[in-house]
């Protein structure tokens, strides 16, 4: 029996990029290098810790934004760190790199020797969607630090 090659779903990706991007323009507002924006997360009464947004580079059409769950009671299993790239004349967000993912690729080959997923890419892309809305609808904003202001 022979396997189905994965195809990737270009207009479901780039929906999810569009979304992301638009999510991250709300949080961050400002994309000069440098810049920091951290959201504290609650659920009711419980406390999820802390995302925090960095503007790691930045030239005309694009950013390089890293973000960071960070707990400040307990420690997840993992917590995630991405590196996200928005490219401001398509209006879209990819993410470009993960905690263990120094790159991540379009498609795969499965098995490989780091047993990434196929879809991977989709799959983390669609994770920053669900973390995105998750600080939308449950963070508030605990600082932020501008370049060049005091």
């Amino acid at each position: 029996m022979l396997k189905r090659r994965y195809v990737p779903d270009i207009a479901r990706f780039g929906a999810i990029c569009e979304a992301n991007y638009v999510l991250l323009c709300k949080l961050l507002k400002q994309f000069e290098a440098g810049a920091v924006v951290s959201y504290g997360l609650h659920v009711q009464d419980m406390s999820l810790g802390q995302i925090r947004l960095m503007v790691k580079e930045s030239s005309r059409y694009t950013n390089l934004v890293m973000l960071e769950q960070i707990h400040t009671s307990g420690k997840w299993l993992n917590n995630p760190h991405l590196s996200v790239r928005l490219y401001h004349d398509a209006r879209m967000a990819e993410v470009i790199s993960a905690a263990n993912h120094s790159r991540v690729e379009g498609v795969n080959g499965y098995p490989n020797k780091k047993m990434h997923l196929p879809d991977e890419k989709l799959q983390l892309n669609q994770f920053l969607a669900e973390w995105l809305n998750f600080c939308v609808s449950h963070g508030y904003v605990l600082g932020d630090i501008r370049p060049g202001v005091a």
